[in-house]
């Protein structure tokens, strides 16, 4: 017998993370940038912004692109493709121009680079958020 699951039907993804933080090899983020990269991936969809199936085919095809640009499979570029992806559905879906998102990456730059060792680095709130 087959069973078919509706098209649209996804598997909640806190379900899915549940047991992603450490695992018995130790944690599954190598650096906390990739751990904030992975839920802001996970808040973006929760709030509707992309479907989790919009998400698995972009990081795919950001994956499959890396490929043929010769990176190598051997995972240590895995969430450098998540920020990839994560990039390109934010100005795919007009949440930010390309610009706007450049902007973005440097304040967020320059203020890391101001923030003492230690300190959270903020950004201000800008008007078009």
């Amino acid at each position: 017998m087959t069973t078919l699951s509706p098209p649209d039907a996804e598997p909640a993804p806190r379900a899915r993370m549940a047991g992603l933080l450490p695992d018995r090899d130790g944690p599954v983020f190598a650096e906390p940038w990739q751990a904030q990269a992975f839920a802001l991936a996970v808040a973006l969809h929760e709030q509707g912004h992309f479907t989790w199936n919009e998400w698995s085919a972009t990081l795919a095809a950001e994956i499959r692109a890396a490929a043929a640009r010769g990176d190598a499979d051997d995972g240590s570029t895995y969430y450098h493709h998540w920020l990839a992806a994560l990039e390109r559905l934010v100005t795919d879906k007009a949440l930010l121009t390309p610009d706007g998102l450049q902007a973005r990456k440097s304040a967020w730059a320059d203020a890391y680079a101001r923030t003492p060792h230690g300190k959270p680095v903020t950004l201000p709130v800008t008007p078009d958020e």
